[in-house]
């Protein structure tokens, strides 16, 4: 079963946000294929972050898709703003939607709305069964590597089975695993049928992005090409 391309998808959380304009631009430049920017509203997960009117000026400086993943209560409510805004990608989360009519409702309207990638997410404790009925509804799936809200935490390998799962039951769009990704758990993930990245401190701490992220992006195509020659 061919996996969609390797892309690699820095999350400015881990950027100085004093300058973000120019975080933006270095780290496009190093090679990143998206920018993963995270929207928190104190409510779904207890922090905060952006909004839309930071998105859009992201997107003012951008060269590269805007991964939007929306941790926030009301995603329906606020997917306009965030597509206006400049979102390429916008990702609401599994637990909001109890069922897979819920869940349609919410992607239909996202879609909706103009996104030109729509996506789901969940947190770990979260079965992958969940979203069963809805795969064939959505561009990406964003299995979270650790709990929803804060940078920098420890990987949690025990999610790598819900993409397993997913690519087992064929499901061919975009995989994205976002938490505690870097050079050592990079490979994990890509054998298990991930193929879009979202690393943090692991590319905006390097003191070598460009080398950060061309060595990830070789390992998960390694491991990728591993995996599909054993199923061979």
């Amino acid at each position: 079963m061919p996996i969609p391309p390797t892309l690699i998808s820095p999350s400015l959380l881990a950027s100085d946000f004093a300058k973000l304009g120019d975080e933006v631009r270095r780290v496009e430049a190093a090679g990143a294929d998206w920018l993963h920017i995270d929207v928190m509203d104190g409510h779904f997960v207890p922090n905060l972050t952006i909004g839309a009117p930071v998105v859009e000026s992201l997107a003012r400086v951008a060269s590269r898709p805007l991964d939007v993943h929306l941790m926030i209560s009301e995603p329906l409510r606020y997917a306009r703003d965030f597509v206006k805004a400049g979102a390429h990608v916008l990702t609401f989360h599994a637990e909001l939607a109890p069922t897979p009519a819920r869940q349609r409702e919410m992607l239909k309207g996202l879609r909706g709305e103009g996104a030109p990638l729509v996506g789901i997410a969940l947190n770990p404790p979260c079965a992958i069964e969940h979203i069963a009925d809805v795969l064939d509804d959505v561009d990406l799936v964003l299995v979270m590597s650790v709990h929803a809200g804060f940078g920098g935490q420890k990987f949690m390998p025990e999610v790598l089975s819900k993409v397993r799962w997913l690519r087992e039951r064929g499901y061919v769009g975009h995989i994205e695993m976002d938490g505690g990704i870097g050079e050592k758990t990079i490979a994990q993930c890509a054998e298990a049928g991930t193929n879009v990245f979202v690393a943090g401190s692991a590319v905006f701490g390097s003191s070598d992005m460009p080398g950060t992220i061309a060595r990830m992006r070789e390992t998960a195509r390694a491991a990728q090409t591993k995996e599909l020659h054993a199923k061979s």
